[in-house]
Protein backbone atom coordinates (compact mmCIF):
# COMPACT_ATOMS: atom_id res chain seq x y z
CA UNK A 1 0.00 0.00 0.00
CA UNK A 2 1.31 3.35 -1.00
CA UNK A 3 1.89 5.98 1.93
CA UNK A 4 1.66 9.88 1.28
CA UNK A 5 3.28 12.34 3.26
CA UNK A 6 2.14 15.97 2.83
CA UNK A 7 4.57 18.85 3.05
CA UNK A 8 2.89 21.70 4.32
CA UNK A 9 4.36 25.76 4.36
CA UNK A 10 3.28 28.74 3.16
CA UNK A 11 5.24 29.71 0.35
CA UNK A 12 5.49 27.60 -2.67
CA UNK A 13 9.17 28.77 -2.72
CA UNK A 14 10.37 26.93 0.93
CA UNK A 15 9.14 23.43 -0.34
CA UNK A 16 10.87 24.00 -3.94
CA UNK A 17 13.76 25.23 -2.87
CA UNK A 18 14.45 23.86 0.54
CA UNK A 19 13.19 20.91 0.84
CA UNK A 20 13.26 19.66 -2.77
CA UNK A 21 15.60 16.77 -1.86
CA UNK A 22 13.84 15.13 0.89
CA UNK A 23 10.70 15.16 -1.36
CA UNK A 24 12.40 13.55 -4.39
CA UNK A 25 14.18 11.26 -1.81
CA UNK A 26 11.04 9.54 -1.04
CA UNK A 27 8.89 9.84 -3.90
CA UNK A 28 11.86 7.90 -5.20
CA UNK A 29 11.09 5.10 -2.34
CA UNK A 30 7.87 4.95 -3.57
CA UNK A 31 6.15 7.39 -1.35
CA UNK A 32 2.94 9.55 -2.58
CA UNK A 33 4.20 13.26 -1.75
CA UNK A 34 2.49 16.19 -1.75
CA UNK A 35 3.52 19.74 -1.59
CA UNK A 36 0.62 21.59 0.24
CA UNK A 37 1.18 25.46 -0.51
CA UNK A 38 -0.25 28.37 -2.36
CA UNK A 39 0.37 28.66 -5.94
CA UNK A 40 3.20 30.61 -7.13
CA UNK A 41 6.38 30.87 -9.04
CA UNK A 42 7.38 27.06 -8.72
CA UNK A 43 4.15 25.16 -7.82
CA UNK A 44 3.92 24.10 -11.39
CA UNK A 45 7.41 22.60 -11.35
CA UNK A 46 6.45 19.96 -8.54
CA UNK A 47 5.07 17.43 -11.40
CA UNK A 48 8.98 17.58 -13.04
CA UNK A 49 9.79 15.62 -9.62
CA UNK A 50 6.76 13.20 -9.32
CA UNK A 51 5.68 15.64 -6.18
CA UNK A 52 1.37 16.54 -6.33
CA UNK A 53 0.65 20.77 -5.70
CA UNK A 54 -2.26 21.55 -3.66
CA UNK A 55 -3.20 24.92 -3.34
CA UNK A 56 -4.71 27.13 -0.08
CA UNK A 57 -4.87 30.61 0.69
CA UNK A 58 -3.09 31.90 3.57
CA UNK A 59 -2.34 35.26 4.61
CA UNK A 60 1.57 35.30 5.32
CA UNK A 61 1.47 38.66 7.57
CA UNK A 62 -2.48 38.43 8.83
CA UNK A 63 -3.54 38.38 12.08
CA UNK A 64 -7.14 38.79 11.79
CA UNK A 65 -8.69 35.95 14.13
CA UNK A 66 -11.48 35.44 11.64
CA UNK A 67 -8.84 34.96 8.76
CA UNK A 68 -6.90 32.79 10.54
CA UNK A 69 -9.37 30.37 11.55
CA UNK A 70 -10.82 30.02 7.64
CA UNK A 71 -7.16 29.16 6.92
CA UNK A 72 -6.54 26.52 10.08
CA UNK A 73 -10.39 24.95 8.59
CA UNK A 74 -9.19 25.50 5.09
CA UNK A 75 -5.93 23.12 5.69
CA UNK A 76 -7.87 20.80 7.75
CA UNK A 77 -10.52 19.57 5.36
CA UNK A 78 -7.98 18.82 2.30
CA UNK A 79 -6.12 16.63 4.82
CA UNK A 80 -9.37 14.90 5.46
CA UNK A 81 -9.90 14.27 1.76
CA UNK A 82 -6.23 12.85 1.83
CA UNK A 83 -5.81 11.33 4.90
CA UNK A 84 -1.71 11.25 4.72
CA UNK A 85 0.34 9.01 6.85
CA UNK A 86 2.66 12.14 7.57
CA UNK A 87 2.15 15.46 7.66
CA UNK A 88 5.40 17.56 8.02
CA UNK A 89 4.75 21.45 8.48
CA UNK A 90 7.13 24.13 7.73
CA UNK A 91 7.49 28.10 9.45
CA UNK A 92 5.60 29.40 11.90
CA UNK A 93 2.08 29.87 10.34
CA UNK A 94 2.13 26.50 8.69
CA UNK A 95 3.47 24.45 12.35
CA UNK A 96 0.85 26.06 14.46
CA UNK A 97 -2.33 25.60 12.01
CA UNK A 98 -1.22 22.45 10.55
CA UNK A 99 -0.71 20.70 13.63
CA UNK A 100 -4.18 21.68 15.10
CA UNK A 101 -5.81 20.98 11.39
CA UNK A 102 -3.52 18.09 10.89
CA UNK A 103 -4.96 16.62 14.02
CA UNK A 104 -8.94 17.25 13.33
CA UNK A 105 -8.35 15.77 9.75
CA UNK A 106 -7.22 12.72 11.95
CA UNK A 107 -3.22 12.45 10.78
CA UNK A 108 -1.57 10.29 13.38
CA UNK A 109 1.80 11.55 12.71
CA UNK A 110 2.69 15.21 12.62
CA UNK A 111 6.47 16.55 12.16
CA UNK A 112 7.16 20.39 12.41
CA UNK A 113 10.11 22.20 12.39
CA UNK A 114 11.18 25.43 13.69
CA UNK A 115 13.33 27.28 11.12
CA UNK A 116 13.54 30.41 13.13
CA UNK A 117 11.91 32.69 15.33
CA UNK A 118 12.01 35.75 13.44
CA UNK A 119 11.23 39.50 14.36
CA UNK A 120 8.83 39.34 16.75
CA UNK A 121 11.14 37.67 19.18
CA UNK A 122 13.52 40.47 18.51
CA UNK A 123 11.62 43.25 19.22
CA UNK A 124 10.25 45.10 22.17
CA UNK A 125 7.31 47.04 21.10
CA UNK A 126 3.63 46.06 22.76
CA UNK A 127 2.41 44.27 19.51
CA UNK A 128 6.05 41.81 19.15
CA UNK A 129 5.54 40.69 22.97
CA UNK A 130 2.05 40.00 22.72
CA UNK A 131 2.26 37.61 19.39
CA UNK A 132 5.25 36.39 20.66
CA UNK A 133 3.41 35.46 23.70
CA UNK A 134 0.23 33.98 21.57
CA UNK A 135 3.51 31.95 19.13
CA UNK A 136 4.71 30.08 21.97
CA UNK A 137 1.30 29.44 23.83
CA UNK A 138 0.28 28.16 20.21
CA UNK A 139 3.55 26.24 19.60
CA UNK A 140 2.85 24.80 23.40
CA UNK A 141 -0.04 23.41 21.57
CA UNK A 142 1.42 22.39 18.22
CA UNK A 143 4.07 20.56 20.05
CA UNK A 144 1.78 18.37 22.40
CA UNK A 145 -0.09 17.20 18.99
CA UNK A 146 3.27 16.18 17.28
CA UNK A 147 5.25 13.82 17.05
CA UNK A 148 8.42 15.43 17.17
CA UNK A 149 9.69 18.70 16.70
CA UNK A 150 12.49 19.36 14.45
CA UNK A 151 15.27 22.39 15.21
CA UNK A 152 17.64 23.73 12.73
CA UNK A 153 19.77 25.21 15.67
CA UNK A 154 20.66 24.56 19.41
CA UNK A 155 19.72 27.85 20.84
CA UNK A 156 15.60 27.26 19.63
CA UNK A 157 16.11 23.98 20.57
CA UNK A 158 16.87 24.80 24.09
CA UNK A 159 14.78 27.80 24.73
CA UNK A 160 11.70 25.87 23.62
CA UNK A 161 12.96 22.57 26.07
CA UNK A 162 13.39 25.36 28.76
CA UNK A 163 10.07 26.66 28.15
CA UNK A 164 8.34 23.09 28.56
CA UNK A 165 6.93 23.56 24.87
CA UNK A 166 8.69 20.43 24.03
CA UNK A 167 10.17 17.61 25.78
CA UNK A 168 14.00 16.75 25.11
CA UNK A 169 13.51 13.33 23.54
CA UNK A 170 10.78 14.73 20.99
CA UNK A 171 12.76 17.62 20.72
CA UNK A 172 15.17 16.85 16.83
CA UNK A 173 18.08 18.84 15.74
CA UNK A 174 18.85 18.80 11.84
CA UNK A 175 21.51 21.22 10.81
CA UNK A 176 19.91 23.69 8.14
CA UNK A 177 17.63 22.20 4.41
CA UNK A 178 21.09 21.00 3.40
CA UNK A 179 22.97 22.12 0.20
CA UNK A 180 24.78 20.00 -2.52
CA UNK A 181 28.43 20.20 -2.23
CA UNK A 182 28.98 19.03 -5.19
CA UNK A 183 27.03 21.99 -7.27
CA UNK A 184 28.23 24.65 -4.55
CA UNK A 185 32.41 24.28 -4.84
CA UNK A 186 35.05 26.66 -4.76
CA UNK A 187 36.12 28.96 -7.66
CA UNK A 188 38.72 29.46 -9.21
CA UNK A 189 39.69 33.12 -7.77
CA UNK A 190 41.78 35.73 -10.26
CA UNK A 191 44.69 36.79 -7.73
CA UNK A 192 46.32 40.29 -7.53
CA UNK A 193 42.84 41.87 -7.30
CA UNK A 194 40.61 43.99 -4.58
CA UNK A 195 39.11 41.53 -2.75
CA UNK A 196 35.64 41.25 -3.17
CA UNK A 197 32.92 41.45 -0.20
CA UNK A 198 29.78 40.18 -0.55
CA UNK A 199 25.86 40.19 1.34
CA UNK A 200 23.45 38.08 0.07
CA UNK A 201 19.98 38.72 1.51
CA UNK A 202 16.64 40.43 2.21
CA UNK A 203 17.31 44.38 2.93
CA UNK A 204 16.21 44.70 6.18
CA UNK A 205 17.41 45.83 9.09
CA UNK A 206 17.28 42.05 11.22
CA UNK A 207 19.71 41.06 8.65
CA UNK A 208 22.26 43.79 9.27
CA UNK A 209 22.17 45.73 5.72
CA UNK A 210 22.81 48.87 7.60
CA UNK A 211 25.94 47.59 9.42
CA UNK A 212 26.69 46.59 6.71
CA UNK A 213 27.12 49.33 4.69
CA UNK A 214 28.25 51.23 7.08
CA UNK A 215 31.38 49.38 7.65
CA UNK A 216 31.82 49.32 3.85
CA UNK A 217 32.04 52.93 4.02
CA UNK A 218 34.60 52.85 6.86
CA UNK A 219 36.64 50.72 4.94
CA UNK A 220 36.21 52.27 1.42
CA UNK A 221 38.69 51.40 -1.18
CA UNK A 222 40.47 48.70 0.34
CA UNK A 223 37.63 46.43 -1.10
CA UNK A 224 35.06 46.01 -3.66
CA UNK A 225 31.40 45.31 -1.95
CA UNK A 226 28.60 44.00 -3.40
CA UNK A 227 24.91 43.10 -2.12
CA UNK A 228 22.83 40.70 -4.06
CA UNK A 229 19.48 41.11 -2.30
CA UNK A 230 15.99 43.21 -2.44
CA UNK A 231 13.86 45.69 -1.02
CA UNK A 232 11.53 43.76 0.84
CA UNK A 233 8.27 46.02 0.21
CA UNK A 234 5.59 46.80 2.84
CA UNK A 235 8.36 45.67 5.75
CA UNK A 236 9.02 48.90 7.78
CA UNK A 237 12.57 47.82 8.67
CA UNK A 238 13.71 47.73 4.85
CA UNK A 239 16.31 49.40 2.72
CA UNK A 240 14.44 52.29 0.75
CA UNK A 241 15.66 52.52 -2.93
CA UNK A 242 16.20 56.01 -2.07
CA UNK A 243 18.85 54.81 0.12
CA UNK A 244 20.10 52.13 -2.67
CA UNK A 245 20.31 54.83 -4.96
CA UNK A 246 22.20 57.13 -2.38
CA UNK A 247 25.27 54.38 -1.49
CA UNK A 248 25.27 53.39 -5.29
CA UNK A 249 26.26 57.06 -6.06
CA UNK A 250 28.00 57.60 -3.33
CA UNK A 251 30.23 54.51 -4.13
CA UNK A 252 29.71 51.94 -0.86
CA UNK A 253 28.79 49.32 -2.45
CA UNK A 254 27.04 47.94 -5.94
CA UNK A 255 23.85 46.52 -5.63
CA UNK A 256 22.47 43.34 -8.22
CA UNK A 257 18.55 43.65 -7.16
CA UNK A 258 17.36 39.73 -6.51
CA UNK A 259 19.28 37.50 -8.46
CA UNK A 260 20.96 34.20 -8.16
CA UNK A 261 23.72 34.47 -5.85
CA UNK A 262 25.82 31.65 -6.60
CA UNK A 263 28.45 33.25 -9.35
CA UNK A 264 28.40 36.21 -6.66
CA UNK A 265 29.46 33.12 -4.45
CA UNK A 266 31.76 31.78 -6.87
CA UNK A 267 33.96 35.16 -7.68
CA UNK A 268 33.88 36.63 -4.20
CA UNK A 269 36.36 36.14 -0.88
CA UNK A 270 34.81 37.53 1.94
CA UNK A 271 31.43 36.48 2.93
CA UNK A 272 29.13 38.29 5.28
CA UNK A 273 26.40 37.94 7.35
CA UNK A 274 25.60 40.49 10.21
CA UNK A 275 22.51 39.35 11.15
CA UNK A 276 20.49 39.40 14.45
CA UNK A 277 17.08 37.96 13.12
CA UNK A 278 16.46 34.97 14.79
CA UNK A 279 17.80 32.93 11.98
CA UNK A 280 17.28 29.15 12.05
CA UNK A 281 20.80 27.99 10.25
CA UNK A 282 21.34 31.00 7.51
CA UNK A 283 21.60 28.76 4.03
CA UNK A 284 23.77 31.81 2.44
CA UNK A 285 26.41 31.42 5.00
CA UNK A 286 26.70 27.30 4.26
CA UNK A 287 26.80 28.29 0.65
CA UNK A 288 29.38 30.47 1.77
CA UNK A 289 31.14 27.94 3.62
CA UNK A 290 30.99 25.42 0.56
CA UNK A 291 32.48 27.76 -1.75
CA UNK A 292 35.61 28.39 0.45
CA UNK A 293 34.73 31.55 1.58
CA UNK A 294 35.91 33.27 4.99
CA UNK A 295 32.74 34.40 6.38
CA UNK A 296 32.20 37.13 8.90
CA UNK A 297 28.57 36.88 10.96
CA UNK A 298 27.32 37.71 14.44
CA UNK A 299 27.60 35.89 17.59
CA UNK A 300 23.54 35.37 17.57
CA UNK A 301 21.18 32.42 17.18
CA UNK A 302 21.41 30.47 13.86
CA UNK A 303 24.51 32.03 12.93
CA UNK A 304 26.84 31.64 15.33
CA UNK A 305 26.38 27.69 13.99
CA UNK A 306 27.24 28.18 10.86
CA UNK A 307 30.78 28.98 11.35
CA UNK A 308 33.41 27.89 13.99
CA UNK A 309 34.72 31.11 15.04
CA UNK A 310 38.41 31.84 14.36
CA UNK A 311 38.88 28.97 12.09
CA UNK A 312 35.54 29.04 9.35
CA UNK A 313 35.22 32.59 10.17
CA UNK A 314 34.92 35.40 12.87
CA UNK A 315 31.93 36.10 15.06
CA UNK A 316 31.36 39.67 16.16
CA UNK A 317 28.70 41.47 18.24
CA UNK A 318 25.24 41.97 16.96
CA UNK A 319 24.50 45.64 15.73
CA UNK A 320 28.19 46.67 15.89
CA UNK A 321 29.33 48.22 12.67
CA UNK A 322 32.44 49.08 13.85
CA UNK A 323 32.92 45.25 15.09
CA UNK A 324 31.95 43.96 11.92
CA UNK A 325 34.55 46.78 10.33
CA UNK A 326 37.74 45.40 12.51
CA UNK A 327 36.43 41.74 11.77
CA UNK A 328 36.13 42.53 7.42
CA UNK A 329 39.38 44.45 7.60
CA UNK A 330 41.22 41.67 9.15
CA UNK A 331 40.26 39.20 6.50
CA UNK A 332 41.11 41.75 3.89
CA UNK A 333 44.27 42.13 5.44
CA UNK A 334 45.53 38.63 5.93
CA UNK A 335 44.92 36.72 2.49
CA UNK A 336 46.73 33.43 3.92
CA UNK A 337 43.76 33.53 6.83
CA UNK A 338 41.23 34.15 4.40
CA UNK A 339 42.33 31.18 2.29
CA UNK A 340 42.40 28.75 4.92
CA UNK A 341 39.27 29.61 6.85
CA UNK A 342 37.79 29.17 3.51
CA UNK A 343 39.23 25.58 2.86
CA UNK A 344 38.27 25.06 6.75
CA UNK A 345 34.61 25.91 5.89
CA UNK A 346 34.61 23.54 2.85
CA UNK A 347 35.35 20.83 5.01
CA UNK A 348 32.76 22.15 7.25
CA UNK A 349 29.84 22.15 4.69
CA UNK A 350 30.62 18.48 3.79
CA UNK A 351 30.78 17.18 6.71
CA UNK A 352 27.39 18.57 8.18
CA UNK A 353 25.60 20.37 6.25
CA UNK A 354 25.86 18.29 2.62
CA UNK A 355 22.39 17.40 1.61
CA UNK A 356 23.03 13.87 1.61
CA UNK A 357 23.43 14.10 5.74
CA UNK A 358 20.22 16.08 5.73
CA UNK A 359 17.97 13.72 3.77
CA UNK A 360 19.26 10.81 5.49
CA UNK A 361 18.51 12.49 8.94
CA UNK A 362 15.00 13.10 7.69
CA UNK A 363 14.70 9.78 6.32
CA UNK A 364 15.26 7.97 9.55
CA UNK A 365 13.14 10.55 11.48
CA UNK A 366 10.07 9.61 9.19
CA UNK A 367 11.29 5.61 9.95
Amino acid sequence: MVKTIVFLSHFDGNLYLFRLPIMEALAQQGWRVIALCPSGEYSDRFAEHNITHIDYRVDRAGLNPLHELKTLWQIRTILKKIQPDILHAFTVKPNLYGAIAGRLAGVKRIFISVTGLGSFFLESDLKSRVVRTLILALYRLAARLSVAVVFQNNDDRTLFIQKRIVCEKEAVLIPGSGIDTRLWKPAVRPPNRKPVVLFVGRLIAHKGIYEFLEAARAIGEKARFIVVGSIDAGNPWSLSQEAIDRFSQEGVAEFTGWCDPKPYFEQADIFVLPSFYGEGLPRTAIEAAATALAIVTTDSVGCRESVIDQKTGLLVKPQDAHALQKAIETLIDQPAKRAAMGEAGRKLAIERFDIHQIVKAYLKLYG
